[in-house]
Parts: structure tokens; sequence; C-alpha cells
């Protein structure tokens, strides 16, 4: 884990909170790929275009 220097207890909790509300989020993410692949295609077709078209 990275060091936590400088950090008040809040902030840390905080960090905690956010990690578990990602991987919260990527489990969600990855059962509703299961439950709808076709839809899941569509989405990854979607980013994808929308990364290959995106100009700095």
């Amino acid at each position: 884990m990275t060091e936590n220097t400088g950090k008040t207890p809040e902030q840390l909790d905080r960090l905690r909170r956010r990690a578990a509300f990602l991987r919260e989020l990527e489990e969600a993410r990855a059962l509703r790929d299961r439950i709808a692949p076709r839809r899941a295609r569509v989405r990854q077709l979607r980013e994808a275009m929308r990364r290959a078209t995106y100009h700095h």
C-alpha cells in the first residue's frame, strides 16, 4: 500500500470508503455484463469508439 504521510484519519477513512465503493461498482458491472452480454458488448463498442474518436 502507498504511504499515508500527512493524511488525517478522516481522509484515510474517506479513501477506504472510496476504494470499497469502487470495488463494489466493478463487481456490479461484472455481474451486469454476465447477465446481459449483448448490452455489455454494445457498451464496450461505444466506449472503444469514444476513445478512438477523442482528439486532444
